[in-house]
């Protein structure tokens, strides 16, 4: 039987948890990693209604959109708002995993849906991320050295490339080494020259991995002195991966025409808009959730609409005084499909589990009729 942490592993993969924000709280939040797992619930925010249906669908794992505990707790009991929404789930043994930001702008996440929904070809992000500086490292090891030390340096966050991990690039040589009187060779004796056959390996290192890595070459490195460069290599992105999306509708059409066909495949219960209904749009950028922070991107981008769930006042006279038309459908419509779309997904991973979105999770806004 699977368990909670099969669950982790597999959506830590989908969307990856470095993928997230520097603010947000992602990953298992709350419960066992080993508890046995049978019945899953997605749902876009763990509210009391949610959590009586977990409780009552006797679901092990919530996979919440939004983060619990979001901020410090000082206090969780029964008299504190955050008790009484997550008591009930510690006591029934229920774990509640969040993908938020991470879940946003991954390959396949929520804004991928919207651009999907929309019908948008050539879609890329709106802000791409910029390259995290890495570094090539190139060290010599004997032949007996070889496999402890790569999978040292592995184990260590060295030698991923793209969706590839534990790479590496091998030539066989000849090392030379003249040992002093304070030398201690692991191999030869000091005080000649020797002449040992080595291994040149070579590996890619994150910045944030590069201590860690070379300690790692030491500790697994039998030589007293393991002989190794560093090399910085030069940042090249590829626009593969970052924040929100932007593509191009197959024909141009009215901005009423987009926004009610949005408003369809959203079942949004309202759509607000600035611009012209009849004014021509074809390039259309899309950021889930309350987005205002990108409205800057889709200008430069030369976006003719902006679609996000919701604006500041002052973003949208902002978005007026850069002529650039926007759709808001609202924040739970943009998010919650991605949330089905996951239950979907988790479902395929895991054909012996049961799992389903919320039946009770609702927009806490509505319309006058």
């Amino acid at each position: 039987m699977p368990t909670v942490a099969d669950a982790v592993a597999f959506l830590d993969a989908f969307a990856p948890p470095t993928g997230a924000a520097d603010w947000d709280n992602v990953g298992l939040i709350l419960g066992d990693s080993k508890t046995p797992l049978a019945r899953v619930l997605t749902c876009l925010t763990v509210t009391a209604e949610v959590v009586a249906e977990a409780v009552n669908e006797r679901v092990e794992l919530i996979v919440a959109h939004h983060p619990v505990l979001f901020k410090a707790v000082k206090k969780l009991t029964a008299a504190t708002a955050d008790g009484k929404l997550l008591l009930p789930l510690l006591k029934h043994d229920i774990a509640v995993y969040s993908p938020h930001t991470a879940f946003d702008n991954c390959a396949g996440g929520i804004n991928d849906g919207l651009a999907a929904r929309l019908g948008l070809t050539g879609v890329r992000p709106l802000r791409p991320d910029k390259p995290a500086a890495r570094f090539k490292l190139v060290t010599f090891v004997p032949a007996a050295d070889l496999a402890g030390v790569s999978d040292a340096l592995f184990a260590a966050g060295a030698g991923t490339i793209g969706a590839y991990r534990e790479c590496s690039f091998c030539t066989d040589g000849t090392g030379t080494f003249f040992g002093t009187d304070a030398a201690n060779p692991t191999v030869g004796v000091k005080g000649r020259r020797e002449q040992v056959a080595e291994s040149r390996l070579e590996v890619v290192v994150p910045e944030a991995q590069l201590a860690a890595v070379l300690a790692a070459l030491r500790t697994a490195h039998s030589y007293e002195e393991p002989a190794f460069d560093v090399y910085p290599l030069r940042a090249t992105p590829d626009g593969s991966s970052g924040a929100g999306r932007i593509g191009d509708l197959p024909h141009e059409l009215k901005l009423v025409d987009v926004g009610e066909a949005l408003q369809r495949a959203l079942q949004s219960k309202g759509m607000q808009v600035i611009g012209s209904r009849g004014r021509p749009v074809q390039r259309v950028a899309v950021a889930c959730g309350a987005a205002g922070e990108y409205l800057a991107d889709a200008v430069r981008a030369k976006a003719d609409v902006f679609v996000t769930g919701e604006l500041r006042f002052h973003d949208g006279l902002a978005a007026h005084a850069a002529g650039i038309a926007v759709l808001l459908p609202g924040h739970y419509a943009t998010e919650r499909p991605g949330v089905e779309d996951l239950a979907v997904r988790l479902q395929a991973a895991f054909p012996a589990l049961h799992v389903a979105a919320s039946a009770m999770e609702r927009d806490p806004f509505g319309v006058l009729a």
